[in-house]
């Protein structure tokens, strides 16, 4: 088993060592010991290694004795996850559940039973007279669901440090901003701030397909075209940015120096290493026929499968392309800006539009957040009444909630054990939550809910329609729902989302090469960048387990005509935001902001979310991470 483990190590490229052999004997041995105990393989110790690593963002591709403590930790908290998971009455209990039973009064219990999803706890300095007052005259009972907040003090109810920032982006921004609002400001210092009672602007440049649209009738000739249509275009713009040669057939013989452009794959089912690398060319200029890559010559790269390069190199024997130069970025259209049929003003109609969009400022402030909303142990959705309340304090002009909404991994979905149906919880527990809160804030806020493939109320493909919400008219200009992946403006910036865990699954496909002496790079960053630099929402393929691809809608509705101001990426990893840039130490190159809010919900606690103040450009932008 030792062997095993070092060999799914290193085929993951990474390795096991320390100061002699006696540490690299004695960590393989700690690993064997943890793969008995938790029951797994050497291949899931390995995968849950991954995720460790990319969530401490670790130095190096070394596993030293030094990480052994922490990532047991990770192995403890994976399983205990599970197990709640699996039994929906389990509660596993912590130093704060004895801390309420000894210290908690009687008027303290009885206040927790009487309200404690909309008693929310204020930072300090805020007034209490912002709080949500939900309407709940004529709310549906959510007992019908689960036990309500009257029968028992939930752990989420009873935790603390509620609403504490993580990490701000742009710190001294972020202070001055707080230094602001703190201080008595003037009638000039109102004037630059971003107004509360100022409504954005929406602008949908890409929502596809439609609700209603049909799927699961896609065939092997979608597919062949999808791929074929996806190498044929970036070869073309390969061409004409002028910057390579004509593609030429990396499958024939040639000692001459060529340039190619294909897609990398891997020569059989198991994950790529560089022994297994494959470039299929496009179909006009070598058939759609395979080559073996030999990358031996450079000094780095990043690949993963389904990605598009292109690649300058010989081909001595007409069995292998030796590779001396790789592009893995795809030029960017001249023609790239959309046209303006495909554009969507949802102001249209409303007098609350800004007439003149050209003098609009590029500021904006909004929270974003990703599901699942409510925890592991009801369906209760207090972590989403806790957000709507914290925004109704902020008051930002733009709330993004992501999906999955009704997540269709929760316990008592997959058990089946609530008596109502997916579409019933959705508009009684979560869209009347967020109608409420357009309510108590007026016009001068707007909501944008995008789905997830994990919404158990909603289409199971990607890519994917918009909710069909039904709301009463005099709130559809403030709640709006867009596919998953789409493109939208607000205030002249632009937001790319895609609600598919890509960043997850990336990771655990790319295999990259450092230069030798080099610093370890930001890998959560590089991960982003392949997004943009291939010019698709999911360039993986094939997709990943889970992934209910349908080609026959993909070919427009994945595909990103221009670079967003801000990326939406959430995922399971470790929230993150990041300033990025396509070009490598290329100051000229057009940099964005890449984000992963995180989930709201994790486990029965809570998680986190985003609060970003985009303004003018990205030196002068700040954002929070911030646990709820």
């Amino acid at each position: 088993m030792e062997a095993e483990i070092r060999a799914e190590f290193e085929s993951s490229g990474f390795s096991i060592g320390g100061a002699g052999p006696e540490d690299a004997a004695q960590i393989l041995s700690t690993l064997m010991s943890y793969c008995i105990n938790y029951k797994m393989s050497p291949a899931d110790l390995v995968s849950n290694w991954e995720v460790y690593y990319l969530n401490r963002q670790l130095d190096g591709l070394k596993l030293e004795k030094s990480y052994l403590d922490g990532f047991l930790s990770h192995l403890q908290n994976e399983v205990k996850e599970r197990l709640i998971e699996e039994e929906a009455n389990l509660h596993i209990y912590s130093s704060n559940d004895v801390d309420m039973l000894l210290n908690n009064s009687h008027a303290d219990e009885a206040a927790f039973l009487d309200t404690p999803g909309s008693k929310q706890e204020k930072p300090p300095g805020e007034s209490s007279n912002t709080e949500l007052t939900p309407k709940t005259s004529d709310r549906p009972s959510s007992s019908r669901v689960t036990k309500t907040n009257g029968d028992r003090i939930t752990p989420f109810a009873t935790r603390v440090n509620k609403f504490t920032q993580q990490y701000v982006l742009n710190a001294d921004n972020a202070a001055s901003m707080s230094s602001k609002h703190e201080a008595e400001t003037t009638e000039d210092e109102l004037i630059r701030r971003i107004q509360p009672s100022q409504r954005c602007s929406l602008q949908v440049q890409r929502s596809q397909p439609e609700p209603g649209c049909r799927f699961m009738y896609d065939r092997m000739e979608d597919r062949f075209n999808y791929l074929k249509d996806r190498i044929r275009k970036s070869a073309t713009l390969f061409s004409a940015s002028g910057l390579c040669g004509e593609p030429a057939d990396a499958t024939l013989a040639s000692e001459e120096k060529m340039f190619a452009v294909g897609m990398v794959t891997c020569d059989g089912e198991g994950r790529l290493n560089e022994k297994s690398i494959l470039l299929q060319g496009s179909v006009e200029h070598s058939r759609g026929e395979r080559v073996r890559l030999d990358l031996k010559d450079l000094d780095h790269f990043s690949l993963f499968p389904g990605q598009v390069v292109g690649i300058e190199g010989h081909n001595p024997s007409g069995h292998c392309f030796v590779a001396s130069k790789l592009i893995d970025s795809i030029p960017v259209s001249v023609d790239a800006q959309l046209p303006s049929a495909k554009k969507q003003s949802v102001d249209s109609g409303s007098h609350h539009q800004n007439s003149d969009a050209g003098t609009q400022s590029r500021a904006l402030s909004s929270v974003i957040a990703a599901g699942p909303y409510t925890t592991t142990d009801n369906l209760l959705f207090e972590p989403l009444q806790e957000l709507l309340s914290y925004a109704c304090r902020k008051q930002p002009q733009l709330l993004i909630l992501m999906g999955p909404f009704i997540d269709s991994d929760h316990p008592d979905i997959k058990k089946g054990t609530v008596d109502q149906s997916f579409h019933d919880i959705f508009y009684s527990e979560v869209l009347r939550k967020i109608q409420d809160f357009t309510q108590y804030l007026g016009h001068t806020v707007r909501v944008i809910l995008i789905p997830s493939v994990r919404d158990a109320h909603h289409d199971f493909v990607f890519p994917q329609p918009a909710f069909d919400l039904n709301l009463p008219e005099d709130i559809t200009h403030q709640i709006s729902s867009l596919a998953n992946p789409s493109l939208f403006s607000s205030n002249q910036i632009h937001f790319g989302c895609c609600t598919v865990d890509i960043l997850k699954q990336i990771s655990g496909e790319e295999i990259s090469r450092k230069p030798p002496g080099g610093k370890p790079g930001d890998r959560i960053g590089r991960l982003a960048t392949h997004i943009l630099k291939q010019q698709s929402y999911y360039p993986l393929y094939p997709p990943a387990a889970g992934v209910p691809l349908d080609f026959a809608l993909a070919k427009e509705a994945l595909e990103i005509s221009l670079t967003p101001d801000v990326l939406l990426l959430p995922s399971d990893l470790a929230p993150f935001v990041k300033v990025l840039s396509l070009g490598e130490g290329n100051d000229d190159q057009k940099q964005f902001i890449c984000l992963n809010p995180g989930r709201l919900a994790k486990g029965i606690g809570g998680g986190t979310f985003v609060e970003l103040y985009y303004n003018e450009d990205t030196s002068r932008t700040n954002a929070s991470i911030i646990r709820i």
